[in-house]
């Protein structure tokens, strides 16, 4: 099994390189772990390779908000600085001073 680091991380703002939308990281996959019918409902000619990190994203575009599924070879780092709207950021994540989203603390009865 070989080494994988994933480029971003938990609470980093990405974008997606083809698609219009962008979200916050809440969760690495090292490599894809998704059902084979998510995997083959992607048309070939842009299908992503499995064996690279996949992210689970808040994401957003100008119409809703939804969660995503996202190879790393079609992300980047989202340098627009605009707030995000979806709600569940802000269950899930606090705003730093640095303006990085942290993950918040959760306590246990």
């Amino acid at each position: 099994m070989k080494q994988r680091n994933a480029k971003f991380t938990i609470g980093e703002v990405v974008r997606h390189k083809v698609f219009p939308f962008r979200g916050v990281v809440f969760d690495v996959d090292a490599e894809f772990s998704n059902t084979e019918e998510w995997w083959n409902s992607i048309p070939a000619e842009i299908r992503p390779s499995k064996d690279q990190p996949f992210y689970h994203l808040l994401a957003e575009n100008d119409d809703t908000e939804y969660v995503a599924y996202v190879s790393e070879q079609n992300l980047e780092h989202d340098e627009s600085e605009q707030p995000l709207r979806n709600p569940q950021v802000y269950q899930i994540f606090d705003m730093a001073p640095t303006g990085e989203f942290k993950p918040k603390t959760m306590l246990a009865n």
